[in-house]
């Protein structure tokens, strides 16, 4: 069966719907089946270890994947990884599953690590290595001359990094979990997902970076430290040091302010890059999701092409890192039930292939631009476009009679902006942060700190926590689309943080967290200016809390907490004014929340009629 002839209507038809206009729900097959990564009709042909120079002369450890008995030149999917290569004596999964299906794969291991070249630091040589490997690929007797790149999570990264060389052969990428990238666009500066609002997150970093970017070539055992006391010494920035597993990027990526133009020369997306290819942009809501859609605009957008402006698709689960293809018919979230989340990805990912590397115009005919899937409805919904159609930025500002402190205040959440203004205080104290429980997280390391929804309702009792709850719904709300907090806050200290977390409470009383966000206060009105504090002096600050799609059924109620800590997620501010990375002593900030008609601090949220 040539591999043009696998279409995507015929495989899809009752999985995917096009739409247009307003979203709808898209329609799950009717069997109620799984969707497997079925092999192909082609056994598959692995040489190892070929060792291809780059253009300083660094040779980089590449595995070549071939349909056996399949002599003509074929497109080539490529992917690079940081994660060794080898590490499966049996091969790498999804290149056996391309390759039996008539792809030729490259699989290769990233400068530096394992059996390459080179030293390893983040998104080094990618600027360079995924270009180099492009016109090696493409003088190959079996390459047809047509390359498409694959991956998760690192792997997605560098295929945004690929994309920004506009290399003529890089015709198609599949990018998942790849939000990462993301560096300057906008008020956003998220760097590798390693800082957010100027603070830096310092879990999902030291999950990572003494293992995987620790200074040896391969990967090193996690450090054994008690992470719950450990994350709490200081000074910062010798804390992968002091664990025994030195990291040059754990040092750089402290030291370096949002603004700093080292950033840019690593290959971070900002919202002046432009791309030649078409890319599908996988992701989950318990993920870096709408860092992702961000990606797809930009490479809309300021595409070179017409395959780049017109080829840009997302699908969007409510799954966590890298786990959208896994989720099953009762998927959870963390603790929350999320329903029948599966989708077939498979079919889609060979679709795509055969859509822009093997020229069937008509594979992706029935794939809908944006595929995301709304938690509370539990079902997949499609638009093309996104935003979607039909939403509407809407203001829920917060008030209270002077006592928002814990579940049990009277803090309120409505539509109307309070007539009178109200003032609510709350004590930070670096000793004893507010615990992070779930959230878009990976890769810490530590078992108790997982992604997904869970329960807040014990952590909205502490009184650090200001908690402002809306009417019961009678009727059903959806957010769906990127999300925003304005806070009028002022405080005591020279500098702060302030922490935002929307919540879904159930008729129940489970209190399941949807989004959160934080600011550096001093970056509240730039990254490149920062400003401190005149004690007592009130100002508005700016809060992203990234994206969803989620809908709140009738009965539960709306929920936002506000606090300044969301520990170990993000490193503690200590309240000095100072770097925070450097420091080892911190002070006690007492913060007022300004509610009113004039300080009118609220949410902007993404309703859906």
């Amino acid at each position: 069966m040539p591999l043009s002839s696998l279409r995507f209507p015929s495989l899809l038809a009752v999985a995917l719907l096009v739409v247009t206009g307003a979203p709808r729900a898209a329609a799950q097959p009717a069997d109620g089946r799984p969707y497997p990564r079925v092999p192909g009709r082609f056994t598959v042909t692995i040489e190892r270890d070929v060792m291809v120079p780059m253009r300083d002369g660094t040779k980089l450890a590449t595995d070549i994947y071939r349909p056996t008995g399949l002599s003509e030149a074929r497109p080539t999917i490529l992917i690079r990884t940081p994660y060794n290569k080898g590490a499966n004596p049996n091969g790498d999964n999804g290149a056996r599953f391309f390759a039996s299906h008539g792809y030729t794969v490259a699989v290769q291991d990233v400068r530096g690590k394992f059996a390459s070249e080179g030293s390893f630091r983040v998104y080094e040589g990618d600027m360079t290595d995924w270009s180099d490997m492009f016109d090696w690929i493409g003088k190959q007797p079996w390459s047809s001359g047509n390359i498409g790149t694959y991956g998760c999570s690192y792997l997605g990264e560098g295929q945004i990094i690929a994309a920004q060389q506009r290399h003529p052969r890089h015709v198609a990428a599949i990018a998942q979990a790849a939000g990462g990238n993301l560096g300057r666009a906008g008020r956003r500066r998220q760097f590798w997902g390693s800082v957010e609002g100027g603070a830096f997150s310092i879990s999902i970093n030291f999950g990572w970076m003494p293992v995987y970017a620790s200074l040896d070539k391969g990967a090193r055992p996690m450090p054994k430290v008690d992470l719950a006391t450990w994350f709490k010494t200081l000074p910062v920035i010798d804390m992968t040091d002091r664990a025994g597993s030195p990291s040059w990027d754990w040092r750089n990526f402290l030291e370096r302010s949002p603004d700093d133009p080292w950033w840019d020369a690593k290959g971070y997306l900002t919202d002046t890059d432009s791309v030649g290819i078409a890319a599908l942009h996988v992701s989950s809501w318990f993920d870096m999701a709408e860092e992702a859609l961000e990606e797809a605009r930009i490479f809309r957008v300021n595409g070179t092409t017409d395959r780049a402006r017109s080829g840009q698709y997302a699908i969007i689960s409510p799954s966590t890192h890298c786990a959208s293809e896994a989720y099953g018919a009762n998927a959870t979230s963390g603790e929350l039930a999320v329903g029948d989340a599966r989708l077939r990805y498979w079919d889609t990912y060979l679709a795509w292939f055969d859509r822009w590397l093997n020229g069937n115009v008509h594979a992706l005919d029935s794939l809908p631009r944006f595929q995301y899937y709304t938690i509370g409805r539990n079902a997949w919904q499609s638009s093309d476009r996104w935003p979607v159609a039909g939403m509407k930025e809407t203001a829920f500002y917060l008030t209270s009679d002077g006592g928002a402190n814990t579940a049990s205040g009277n803090g309120r959440l409505m539509l109307a902006k309070p007539a009178r203004a109200a003032v609510d205080t709350f004590t930070y104290d670096p000793e004893n942060p507010v615990p992070s429980r779930g959230g878009s997280i990976c890769c810490t390391g530590n078992p108790k700190d997982q992604p997904g929804s869970y329960n807040q309702a014990d952590i909205e009792q502490r009184p650090d926590v200001l908690v402002y709850t809306g009417e019961v719904l009678k009727e059903g709300l959806e957010l769906t689309g990127a999300m925003r907090a304005v806070i009028s806050i002022s405080s005591d200290a020279p500098d702060t943080d302030l922490t935002v977390k929307l919540i879904d409470v159930f008729p129940d009383g489970r209190a399941m967290n949807i989004e959160e966000g934080i600011t550096r206060v001093r970056y509240r009105d730039s990254f490149a200016k920062p400003t401190m504090l005149t004690p007592g002096k009130v100002v508005e600050v700016p809060v992203h809390l990234h994206a969803t799609s989620w809908f709140l059924a009738p009965g539960h109620r709306l929920r936002v907490e506000v606090s300044s800590s969301n520990f170990p997620r993000f490193d503690r501010n200590l309240n000095t004014g100072g770097h925070n990375y450097d420091e080892t002593t911190f002070r006690v900030a007492h913060t007022k929340v300004h509610t009113g008609p004039v300080t009118a601090s609220r949410l902007i949220l993404p309703v859906v009629k």
